[in-house]
Parts: structure tokens; sequence; C-alpha cells
């Protein structure tokens, strides 16, 4: 959407200040903007009596969400464009909570790739907290950063210093936001911050302290803002204004035998209030109690009808910043946000469009405290789907105490109370809705998280039931309240493990890459013709674990058959792997530990460790694990994991699926695992690349097409083996092992595939997100298509041995390389990825058979019967059976 919050016409020449700069003596001045960003109001706090009032931030004044949401977009596409696109993406956003916690989010937005993380005053248990800080003029002063990833404040956790972007509502003095720099600065020193705030009102001399801090730390602090002024205080200003405070409280509180009736003494009054600010009503005998007004100006027969809409919030999106929200989070919630928003609609009814009432329909989307992201973004979306037949804007409560003025040159013109719903962790007290009662709301749309939804939300004199007092209809959405995972104890000493295999000693990758959870068998000679190992397994005589084959040396024609290859993919393949992180990483974030599939997995979890780190900033961990069909997966390496990781965390991850035999070998081996060791929450779920079969719900594509990967074997994939399971040489507590291949070093091209597929992530980063947004909301459900074809042409080709039969590009090309083939399957017209397979085939003397309705590329088949005495005198595999 576009960055620039859209103005409303002026209907009122009245500024909503005037009330407390003729009383006071309080002077705004600035630039031409700022009245129409900023009223004034007066409030019971020992230490800054005047607050500043803003039109666009959704808090006090209800406004349009658009305004609001396109207020802080804004403001964050300014920051990117003054950071740089890649500066940008590994930028980390901070808010400020209460007040701006949604308008940091939207600053977040608008840098598009860079993860938020918001204050907060909501103590979460089990959550340590990462850091705190005070703000001096406030009346709830304790702040605390409680992330999920510890690292996600840390600068050079990837090797580079990343610019933190602290986003408030304004900016006065400076010292909330400078004494957080400092804090942080101190833990993880930065280069470059930058501060971000709606308005900048800050003195001359704060101007100065701003240049001196930057140099006393020894860093960059830029600052942006959209409009800048001053605040001009008179000497005893606080002293009369508190005074002021006191004397219309006492005029408004009603007598004591009136307190109960004091809601039918409401007066309705609408006034669209400058800057957009909206329609807000008088409520009690002076405008500023906790009173009542129905929209037509008189009472309400009736408490209005309470309906609860189930959201159908995305699972595993955080309800907001407080614990983080990656790019990735965003893009699940932006890929859910209509449907949520055509679930509201419903049960608004004709409460949100047209009725007896000429005009369009007033609908409030009311947040609650510090969640107010999430309504923000329900209220965006509820404005486009209920299009011009309603009038939606958008709100929140507050903690914060501040008079109510029945005078159209006064910010707050009524509030109403109710008591805390959220059992806070400083106890029982007050909380505040500002200009509600009275406004006209036809519906109040509450949003809530599932911690507030509480006996005292429901209570007769809780928020509900004020609300119902000022509208015709109350909608309650609650949003799930997100919960960081504690950090499990470990099953196992890890000592009495033993460690991950790492490059250079094992393998040709970079030892931050990727963790072998293998044994080196290099020194084995474990290598048996191809021949002699296929009628060892088809006789039962071996497993194909036990050995293994002889690594394929690719002739000039088939290396330069890989180049051509990938060239001709790299685009293709980044765009799979990009969608596939970012499914991972909305589903399973915001920090997944990714266990590749050795080895076929391996160069996939590489690249999707390569795409978090480019796109986020996230240095994710990465393991191989050993898998043997028919023998489960490593059991020692679960072990390890577990006692390093929570099990929740891991994510395994394959290069493709054929008919899904190791995605059931998977889950059948998690199971065991977790029955025999009494160690639970790994997912069996896998993530590949390609999903030909339809057998997994997290992919990047569901085509078959040609992974150049697939072409080769150990000098595509760090030069190991695979993986190798023998009794005499794995034992019960031992990983399994594989070989490192130190000898083919000339010939590997590991680096060279990494290189040129990490080469187009920026230019696919666009397609990336609109693919991962579709599969988001998509139905991702297994087909098992692929299944259902191989049993089809099991039967068909007289094999009755699924194990025999190699869907896909992959599988074909393994079987070329690796066993006996008989004949390959190959869908007609499949053309130019299916180069390599012919080429292959031409060499091994096995033909190619085009065949039509082939829900993949291509099929190998294994030959049926194999005996050395079904070859040929030269080697080559015979046609027929």
């Amino acid at each position: 959407m576009s960055g620039r919050a859209r103005r409303e016409e002026t209907v009122d020449v009245v500024w909503s200040g005037d009330w407390v700069a003729e009383r006071l003596g309080v002077a705004l001045e600035g630039d031409g903007e700022l009245r129409e960003l900023l009223g004034l109001a007066l409030r019971r706090n020992p230490k800054r009596a005047h607050l500043l009032v803003s039109n666009v931030l959704g808090k006090h004044v209800p406004q349009k969400p658009s305004v609001v949401y396109g207020a802080g977009y804004g403001l964050g596409e300014r920051v990117r464009s003054l950071l740089g696109a890649e500066e940008a993406r590994r930028a980390v956003v901070l808010g400020y909570a209460e007040t701006a916690t949604g308008l940091g989010h939207a600053v977040a937005d608008g840098l598009r790739d860079a993860p938020y993380l918001h204050s907060t005053r909501r103590p979460v248990a089990g959550v340590a907290p990462a850091g705190g800080f005070e703000e001096a003029h406030s009346h709830a002063t304790s702040h605390l950063l409680l992330p999920e990833d510890p690292g996600l404040l840390a600068s050079g956790a990837v090797g580079d210093a990343s610019a933190l972007v602290l986003v408030d509502d304004e900016f006065s003095t400076g010292n909330t936001v400078l004494n957080t720099i400092r804090a942080l600065h101190e833990l993880h020193p930065r280069e470059r911050y930058v501060i971000v705030a709606l308005v900048d009102m800050r003195s001359p001399a704060d101007h100065d302290r701003l240049t001196a801090f930057a140099t006393e730390i020894g860093a960059r602090v830029d600052l942006v803002t959209r409009a800048a002024g001053t605040v001009s205080l008179p000497d005893g200003v606080l002293e009369r204004g508190q005074a002021l405070v006191a004397e219309r409280e006492a005029e408004q509180a009603p007598p004591p035998e009136q307190a109960e009736h004091a809601v039918q003494a409401g007066r309705a009054q609408t006034q669209a209030q400058p800057g957009g600010a909206g329609a807000v009503a008088s409520a009690g005998p002076s405008g500023g109690g906790d009173g009542a007004a129905s929209h037509s100006g008189e009472t309400p027969e009736g408490p209005a009808p309470l309906t609860r809409v189930d959201l159908g919030w995305p699972a595993g999106v955080p309800d907001g910043g407080r614990h983080g929200f990656t790019p990735a989070h965003r893009a699940a919630l932006e890929a859910a946000l209509p449907g949520m928003a055509e679930r509201i609609a419903a049960a608004l009814g004709d409460d949100a469009r047209s009725g007896p009432r000429s005009g369009p329909r007033r609908v409030l989307v009311l947040g609650f405290e510090e969640l107010m992201y999430a309504p923000l973004r329900l209220g965006t979306a509820l404005e486009e789907a209920l299009g011009a037949d309603a009038d939606v804007r958008y709100s929140t409560t507050t903690r914060s105490p501040v008079l109510a003025v029945d005078d159209p040159g006064y910010a707050i013109r009524t509030r109403l109370v109710f008591p805390a719903h959220d059992a806070p962790a400083d106890g029982p007290g007050d909380r505040y809705a500002y200009n509600v009662a009275g406004a006209g709301f036809d519906a109040v749309v509450a949003v809530v998280d599932s911690t507030a939804d509480t006996p005292e939300l429901h209570a007769p004199d809780g928020l509900l039931a004020r609300l119902a007092a000022h509208a015709g209809h109350v909608v309650l959405a609650v949003v799930p309240s997100y919960t960081p995972r504690p950090t499990p104890a470990p099953h196992q000493e890890p000592s009495v493990l033993p460690e991950p295999l790492r490059g250079p000693d094992f393998s040709s990758y970079a030892p931050e890459d990727v963790g072998w959870l293998l044994q080196d068998l290099s020194d084995t000679r474990l290598e048996a013709p191809t021949e002699e190992r296929e009628e060892a397994i088809q006789s039962g005589g071996a497993h194909y674990a036990e050995s293994l084959p002889v690594e394929y040396q690719p002739s000039a024609e088939y290396q330069a058959l890989f180049t051509a290859a990938l060239d001709a993919s790299a685009a293709r393949i980044a765009r799979a792997v990009g969608t596939v992180t970012e499914t991972v990483l909305a589903e399973r974030g915001p920090r997944p530990v990714l266990v590749s599939l050795a080895r076929a997995g391996t160069p996939v979890g590489v690249l999707m460790r390569h795409w978090a780190r480019h796109r986020h900033g996230l240095d994710l961990p990465h393991y191989a694990i050993s898998i043997v069909r028919g023998r489960g997966i490593d059991a020692t390496a679960l072990r390890w994991l577990a006692a390093h990781h929570d099990p929740a965390d891991v994510v395994f991850v394959d290069g493709w699926t054929g008919k899904g035999a190791i995605t059931r070998e998977l889950a059948a081996a998690i199971s065991a695992f977790e029955e025999s060791s009494g160690i639970s929450g790994f997912d069996p779920e896998i993530a590949v690349l390609a999903d030909p079969g339809g057998c997994v719900r997290t992919y990047g594509t569901r085509e078959d097409f040609l992974i150049p990967s697939a072409c080769l074997n150990s000098t595509v994939s760090g030069l190991i083996s695979r993986t190798v399971l023998r009794a005499d040489l794995v034992g019960p507590d031992d990983f399994h092992g594989a070989k490192f291949y130190r000898e083919l070093a000339e010939s590997d091209v590991s680096g060279d595939f990494l290189a040129a597929v990490a080469a187009r992530f920026d230019e696919v980063a666009d397609e990336v997100d609109a693919a991962t947004k579709e599969l988001l909301a998509a139905d991702r459900a297994p087909t098992w298509e692929g299944w259902a074809a191989v049993e089809r042409i099991s039967e068909e080709y007289g094999i009755h041995d699924v194990n025999l039969v190699k869907p896909g590009v992959g599988e074909t090309t393994r079987v070329l390389l690796r066993r006996v083939p008989w004949k390959i399957l190959a869908r007609r017209g499949a053309g130019a990825d299916l180069q390599h397979i012919r080429l292959l085939a031409e060499q091994r003397g096995v033909p190619v058979e085009e065949v039509d309705d082939l829900p993949y590329s291509c099929v190998g088949l294994i030959h049926p019967r194999y005996t050395r005495g079904a070859t040929g005198a030269d080697g080559k595999a015979v046609q027929g059976a």
C-alpha cells in the first residue's frame, strides 16, 4: 500500500488544542501540518501535565485504519530509502509500549524485510528479559524487552553491524530513546541508529544533545519524523495544570446517589475533528465522566448484543511484536487478513452496511493497550471488505488517565472507565477508552488477546458492558496470545554424545553452514560395483545402506550439461529456496533449527540458511542427519539435537519428494524414537524444495523440474558420500557413518552451486513474497498423487515392488548413477529438464520410453529381477526382464 497517509478534509476550523492553550498558555509552533496532527489535553501526571494527542496514531482519537497504518508505513519507507535496501533488510525495528507498538510495527512493514520487537509492561512467565529501561515522564515506567530470539537485538550475529530503528510516537526530550540506545549499545555496539517519530518536539538544547550523544558513543544517529515543532510551556504550567485537572474532575464527579444512574445522563454530539479525527460525543453532566450516549442522541433501550467471532488467526503468527515479529510472520498475516475481515463483516451483519439511517454505517475497531497492530490490520482489511458501505475507525484502550472535556477545542471529548482485564503484574486499576462514548458508532469490534479474555472483561462494569451502552452491536474478536516456548532442560549431558563434524575437516562446506551428525568413515573401504550391490540388495543378502556405490565421475560432456543446467535453472531454484524458507519461518519461526536429511537434503538446507541470512539477517543452525529406508533415523543424532535445541524447533529438510517413502519413514521413525526414548516434540513433517509427489505441505514448488544438485553425487554435496549403517561400524551410541572424498576436491562444484543460486536471491525476492503469501493462504494438504502413480506403474510394468519405481527427475538421476536401471519413462514433451537423463541413459544403454499422463517429468525403473547374468557382456543393462 502507499506509505503516504491520506488526509481527510478539515470540516471544523477549531483546533483541538485551543482549550488547553487558552487556559494554560501552552503554545504549539512548527510545521504547517502540526496542528492537523496534534491536539492538546491534560492528564493526571506529576511529571507532565499536558498531553500531545495524535490524530493519526489510533490511540486516543478514532481514525480511519488506513490513515493510521499509512502514517507508520510511510515513515518506514523513508527509513528504507535512508538506509538503502540492503541495510534495511538487516535492520531491526524496536517500538515503545504502549503507545507506539502499532506505529513501530507499521514502520517495520515499510522497511519490508525488517524484524520487529516492541517493549512491554507485561511480564511473561518463563521468558527472561533481554533488557529493560525506564520512561521518566510516563505514568507507568518499566519497559521490558522479551524477544523469543535472544540474538534479535545483538548486532554482528551474522558478522555485520545492522542498524537499530527505534520508533516512538513523539520525540520530545529524547531521554527515553537515548537511554535505550545507551543501554543496548553497551551490550551490542552498532554503527548506526535511526530514531523515528511522528513528530519531533525537541527544544534547541535537545537538538544539540542528540549530536553530542552520537559523538559520545561513536555511532551515526539519524532522525526521521513526519513533522517538527516545539511546545512552549510557561512557568508554573505543571502546578496550574494539576489544579485545573483536579477542579474539572471535581465538577464532573456525580453525587453518590446519582452514580448508579450516570450512564443515563449522556448527551450525544457528533463532530469531526481536524485531521479526520472522527466523530466523538459527550458523556456525563459536564462531558468528562463515564457516561453514555447513543448514536441517535437517545438513551439505548437496553444493552447492545454481544457477538463473539472466530477470527481464524493463522497458526504460529504472534499477536504482535512483544516477542518478535519476522517478515515471514508478516507474509502469513497478510495472506490471512482478507478472510478474517470477511468473518468480522459477517458477524457485524447489517450493523456494518446500509440500514435505516442514511449514510455509511460507523464501525469502530477497538484495540487493547499494547495490542495495537493486530486490530489495526484487521481494521485496514475491514475497510476494504466493507468499502463505501461503512465508515470504519480505529483506536485502542489505554492505561493513561486523561481528563475529558466536552469542548470542540479539546482533544479528549469523552472517557470510558473500566477495570483492567488482563491480570496486570502491577495489580488491578482503571483503564480508559477515549472519544468512544457518544461518537455515533453503530458497532464496535473489540479486539483483545486471549490473556485478556477474562471474567473482568465480561463483568457488568467491564469494557464490553461499557461499550454496549454506546453502540448498537458489540463484536468480540480474540487473538491468541503468543508465548515463546521455554528452552527445555537437556535430556542428556552433551559431553556423553559425539559432536558434529564440520568442514574443512569433514566436507567442503564452510563450518558454519552445516554440522554433520555423522561419524567419519573415510578410511574404511565401503564401495562395491553397482551390479554386485544391486544383486545383493534384491536378493536380500544386504541392505543398500551397508555399502556405497562407486562415485560416478562425470564425463566432460556431462559436466558441461550440469553447468548449463545450473545456469538455466538457478533463478527457479532460488525462487523455490526462498518460498520454502519463508514458509518455514512463517509457520515454524522465528529461529527454526534446520536438519537436512543427508545427503540430498543438505545442499537445500545450506541454501535455506543462506536465504534466511541474506533476507532477514538470521543465522539459523543447520545439521545433517542420516535416515535409512527400512532402518529408520539416527537415534543418537536425535538425542544430540534434543540435548542442544528444543525439538519443537527442528525442521527436517530434504531435496524433493518422489513417492513419499522417506516422508512415511520419518514419521514412523520419530514415533518409534519418542516411544523408546521418552523424548518428545519433534515434528516429522519434511520441508522440501520440490514436492512433485504431493507428499508434504511445506515446499518451494510442486513442479517436477531439474535440480542440478541431483545431477551429481558428492561433488555437489560437500564431497560427502551417502550415509552408511552397518552393525560392525556403527554402535548403538554412534552416529551413522559417511565418507569425505577429499580426493575429489578438484571436481567439487558444491560452492559453485550455492553461489549460482544465491546470486539470484535479490532478483526473485518479489516473486518469493507473492508465492509465499499465496501458499500460506492455500490448502496444502498432501494429495499423495505420486504414491498412487507409482503403484499404478509398478503393476502396469509387472514390477510388483514400489521400491523399484523411482519417480521424479532427482530419483531417476539416482537410478542412473547408483543402481541398475531397466528403463526410463519420460513424460512426452518434458524438454530441457531431461537432457542429462537422456545422456546418462544413452551412456548406460537404457531405453527411454515416452509416455502420456505422467504426473512426473520422468520415472526411473530399477531392473526388477536383477542378477549379473541379466546384463550384457559389456556390463550394460539389458532391455528386458
